[in-house]
């Protein structure tokens, strides 16, 4: 009766988290702008295509929100009683919500904010350290190929550092460290797509400005 009451317990902390990372908050606040995110820039529900598509404060005000999403889904399963490593199934709920939100027709954002929050929740100390220092690389790589890939990759290697040299959880930290390559893995993956659509509909333009050699 314990285990099915645990096994529960999981499953619907791990639905409310997905539900949580669902909550369409770059695409809500991009539409009271007047701006479908979905249709802008990147075509990504995230802050930086807010802030490239809409303006620097909703960008803030989304980028607060989707970590909160993080924060909140380690919070309420730490609160419900979920402990380590079951935590790694809310995070990856919420992070599979930001990607495909049942409320925006399973579309979203890259999952990089929520992450973070997440990380910062699970590992209060030692996260927020390695969210610093992914942000940091990221501000000074931005010029650089591949400078996603740089911050988080050097993040990740900061907290698995500080959880080795002071004998925190690891397997904990090695599950949010394969997220965080998946949700790379994911946003990698989406950009060649919309690459690929943009040029497109780029050589689409060009075609019809074509003038028509029957007229």
């Amino acid at each position: 009766m314990s285990e099915f009451f645990d096994i529960a317990l999981i499953l619907a902390v791990t639905a409310a988290a997905y539900l949580l990372g669902a909550i369409p908050l770059a695409q809500r606040i991009s539409a009271w702008h007047g701006v479908d995110i979905f249709s802008a820039g990147t075509r990504l529900a995230g802050s930086t295509n807010v802030r490239l598509s809409v303006g620097k404060f909703p960008a803030f005000i989304v980028l607060i929100g989707d970590v909160s999403k993080g924060v909140g889904a380690v919070v309420m399963a730490e609160y419900a009683g979920v402990s380590d490593p079951w935590l790694l199934f809310p995070i990856s709920a919420v992070v599979i919500g930001h990607w495909k939100s049942v409320f925006s027709g399973f579309r979203g954002g890259d999952g990089l904010a929520a992450i973070a929050g997440a990380t910062i929740a699970a590992f209060p100390v030692f996260g927020l350290i390695s969210v610093f220092v992914a942000i940091v690389v990221a501000l000074g790589a931005q010029r650089l190929p591949y400078s996603s890939l740089l911050c988080l990759v050097l993040g990740y290697a900061m907290l698995v550092w500080l959880v080795i040299i002071y004998g925190e959880n690891w397997i904990l930290a090695v599950g949010i460290g394969c997220l965080c390559g998946l949700v790379l893995a994911n946003a990698s993956y989406g950009h060649r797509l919309r690459s690929r659509y943009a040029d497109l509909h780029a050589i689409e333009a060009d075609v019809s400005g074509f003038p028509d050699n029957d007229s």
